[in-house]
């Protein structure tokens, strides 16, 4: 039997906010996989906008209990998200634990799903669990720049 504590942690957990983006991609399910789980990919696409391109990092192990960081730099501000894969589907589905470095008690999920959409992709990015709306609108505004410029690094 559940404890009041866990039945009330979860249901605060699903009263938080998150952001779903859906986009169809002019690639395959492969090449939209690889973008998120190459390092050298991930760098070329991922951070917010005036994020410098010189200052990313990446180590990603792309197995269910495999960790991920990226780190990147902008002129004003030092960046860095990490976590753990909890799924993993090639060429299929990512989910994974989120939580930036300057706030790792502000956990939250991803989950990228790709579906082969003639001859490119459908992916969706399921943001959930985010700490409060100013930590969605944040994320908002880091995912939209980021998914049009991994739009561009496939085109």
């Amino acid at each position: 039997m559940a404890s009041q504590s866990n039945v009330a942690g979860a249901a605060d957990l699903a009263a938080r906010p998150s952001l779903t983006f859906t986009r169809r991609l002019n690639a395959s399910p492969a090449k939209v996989y690889a973008a998120w789980t190459d390092p050298q990919k991930i760098t070329q696409w991922f951070g917010r906008a005036g994020a410098r391109r010189d200052s990313f990092q990446a180590d990603i192990d792309p197995k269910v209990g495999g960790r991920f960081r990226v780190s990147f730099a902008t002129d004003q501000e030092y960046y860095q998200v990490g976590g753990v894969y909890r799924e993993v589907v090639p060429n299929r589905l990512l989910v994974f634990s989120w939580a930036w470095h300057s706030t790792p008690e502000r956990e939250s999920q991803v989950t990228v799903s790709l579906q082969p959409d003639g001859d490119g992709t459908l992916m969706t990015v399921h943001h959930e669990q985010l700490f409060d709306t100013a930590a969605r609108d944040g994320h908002e505004r880091g995912w939209m720049a980021s998914l049009d410029q991994l739009e561009k690094s496939l085109a």
